[in-house]
C-alpha cells in the first residue's frame, strides 16, 4: 500500500495511511498513544478499518481494544468477525468462544445469542470447506 504515512504508537510501529483511508482514521489515529487510547478508540478504528477491509489494521486495534478492557464484548464480536473475513478462522471462533464467554460473564445475552450464531456458521463453514482461508 502506498500513500501517507502516520507516526501511530501502536507498538511503535509506524501504520500506512492509503489516500483512500478516511478522515474518521486519520483523526482516531492522532489520539492513539495519548491519554484518551482506550478501548472505545481502538474499538473504533477497528471498526473504520473492518469498514475499509484493511484486515490487518482493524484485527491490530481490535486486539488492542480487548486488551484494554477484556470485559468489551462488542469488541471481541468485532474482532472475530475481521478474523474470519481476513480467513483467519481457527482464530476467529477462539475470539468469538472468549466473546460468548464475556458477554454471559456480564449478562450480556444478546450479544452472546449473536456470537453464538456466527460461531455456528462459521464451524459450518469450514466442515464444508467453504470458509474464507487467509
Amino acid at each position: 500500500m502506498t500513500g501517507y504515512n502516520i507516526r501511530a504508537r501502536l507498538g511503535g510501529a509506524s501504520i500506512p495511511v492509503s489516500p483512500m483511508t478516511s478522515q474518521q482514521i486519520v483523526n482516531l489515529l492522532k489520539l492513539v498513544g495519548t491519554p484518551r487510547d482506550g478501548a472505545l478508540l481502538r474499538f473504533s478504528l477497528g471498526s473504520e478499518y473492518l469498514k475499509g477491509a484493511e484486515f490487518e489494521a482493524a484485527i491490530a486495534h481490535l486486539n488492542a481494544a480487548v486488551e484494554k478492557d477484556p470485559r468489551y464484548s462488542a469488541a471481541w464480536k468485532l474482532l472475530a468477525q475481521a478474523l474470519a473475513e481476513h480467513g483467519r478462522t481457527d482464530e476467529a471462533l477462539a475470539a468469538y468462544r472468549k466473546g460468548i464467554a464475556v458477554a454471559e460473564g456480564k449478562g450480556d445475552r444478546q450479544a452472546a445469542k449473536e456470537m453464538t450464531v456466527f460461531a455456528r456458521r462459521l464451524e459450518k463453514a469450514i466442515a464444508s470447506g467453504k470458509a474464507p482461508r487467509a
